[in-house]
């Protein structure tokens, strides 16, 4: 990974991928792509990133899609209500509430206010110390004394932020030579609403019956107030998603077939239950469209972070839609002769924070034969290369045998010919890329047209015919 414009001092919350890197996310979307529309089910899709601005005023992006910001008028740095809560410690925390309760015991009507919020008080619905704090930051007038009593993380100074105010997160551009109010299209936030819009669309022309999904691999875009943990929050970004549309009544069941199917995706590719878990999303912190909601989360080496949510859209999106547009979007349904907005089951997974959960879950260091070994144990369907070729010497007859096996395999394979070093360091650069399998070209090849095939986590070698290399590495990429 690299950063975007590096040679130009970068710029922040963007990233560039790399020659191992772009294999890597690609072979990652495609895993998703076949998991989920190699089925009879899933109808796939490929949407425009600029839409009418009408999508996003029907979607709620234009009203609600906002994060609350302060800003330091000292150092003049910028944070998010909810990222600002996150970066401070427990002990600030408690010092800063404290605080709070003393300076509001001569105004009866916040200190009544403060008192439901806070763990002290009436928490009957259960709510975590940092979310009282949260709902306190978010709160405008208890905000900004609590905001008074904190110290700004950036320069140390305390009282120095301006009030919360609300912060579109869209980008925005024009369309056409004149930069007016009627020329105004955003950047896609998500990826959902071309699925949206397009529902009838997909529906008629592949003529399938509810239920079905429809997915979608594309590029969004997030004006964030702060990008943090490297590829975790960025501002353009892939996302991974697929509305399941259903009968009203049948969503329960489909949000927990998807929850599993979707956790079970994770472990399939080499993921375990001990770095996985779900979050359910409480009530009060659901999103405006949501009914139900729930995220698969990482164990980062940060902390847990989500890297797909599950939510249960109801008939949210396609009414509104139907409300704006003025065109029904009611499904007919010939078994049971009536017409109904379907709701939506949404599965959306970020395809770089899946990236950076897969590479942080295929990082080791072990020590071999007195010496550490850095490897990448990718599942290999995921790795960026398949099988590197390595000829023992640049001699004997060994390298023209290697070449014309690197050719017969590149028509199937990414594959990498290695000549250079001791070959046990070249094993070694293999690891660290996460090569699953090294094939290596020998003496005992000129006698038998056999190769080792060395297995990269295991380390284990094998001998195997030329002609039957190419099965022997696809068998093993079906597991």
């Amino acid at each position: 990974m690299f950063q975007s414009s590096e040679i130009y001092g970068g710029l922040n919350g963007c990233w560039d991928y790399g020659p191992l890197g772009v294999e890597l996310l690609k072979n990652i979307k495609e895993e998703w792509w076949r998991f989920m529309t190699y089925r009879d089910d899933i109808e796939g899709l490929d949407a425009s990133i600029l839409m009418h601005p009408k999508v996003w005023e029907a979607s709620g992006h234009v009203e609600n899609f906002t994060d609350p910001m302060i800003d330091c008028k000292q150092c003049k740095a910028r944070f998010r209500l909810d990222t600002f809560a996150e970066s401070l410690n427990e002990k600030k925390k408690k010092k800063a509430l404290e605080s709070l309760h003393e300076n509001l015991k001569s105004n009866p009507d916040l200190y009544q206010q403060l008192e439901k919020l806070t763990v002290s008080g009436d928490n009957s619905e259960g709510k975590s110390d940092d979310d009282v704090f949260e709902s306190i930051l978010e709160n405008n007038e208890l905000g900004s004394y609590l905001i008074s009593e904190l110290n700004c993380p950036q320069c140390g100074n305390k009282n120095t932020f301006t009030p919360a105010r609300q912060f579109n997160l869209m980008f925005k551009t024009f369309i056409g030579p004149v930069e007016d109010s009627g020329a105004v299209v955003y950047l896609r936030p998500e990826t959902a609403q071309g699925i949206y819009v397009n529902f009838l669309n997909v529906q008629s022309s592949s003529r399938q019956k509810l239920p079905f999904g429809i997915a979608q691999i594309g590029k969004a875009f997030r004006n964030e107030i702060n990008t943090k943990n490297f590829l975790f929050r960025t501002r353009e970004f892939e996302q991974m998603e697929m509305q399941f549309f259903i009968k009203p009544g049948e969503d329960k069941k489909w949000f927990e077939y998807w929850k599993e199917q979707r956790y079970n995706w994770f472990i399939s590719l080499g993921m375990s239950n001990e770095i996985l878990r779900y979050h359910d999303h409480s009530k009060d912190k659901l999103a405006h469209y949501a009914k139900e909601a729930t995220d698969i989360e990482f164990k980062f080496p940060f902390g847990w972070g989500e890297i797909e949510g599950i939510h249960n859209r109801t008939n949210y999106d396609l009414s509104r839609h139907e409300l704006f547009s003025g065109k029904s979007l009611k499904y007919f349904d010939e078994e049971s002769k009536e017409k109904y907005i379907p709701y939506i089951i949404e599965t959306s997974a970020g395809a770089s924070r899946s990236f950076m959960a897969f590479l942080t879950n295929a990082y080791y260091e072990e020590e071999v034969n007195g010496e550490m070994r850095s490897v990448l144990k990718f599942h290999p369907r995921l790795a960026p290369i398949k099988a590197a070729i390595l000829p023992l010497v640049n001699k004997d007859g060994m390298p023209e045998i290697a070449k014309k096996i690197e050719a017969d395999l590149r028509k199937y394979l990414k594959v990498f010919y290695d000549d250079k070093g001791a070959v046990g360091r070249r094993y070694r650069r293999q690891d660290e890329a996460g090569t699953p399998y090294s094939i290596t070209i020998d003496t005992q090849t000129l006698d038998d047209s056999t190769v080792t095939i060395r297995e990269r986590d295991s380390m284990n070698q094998v001998r195997v015919s030329i002609d039957k290399i190419l099965d022997y590495i696809q068998n093993k990429l079906i597991f």
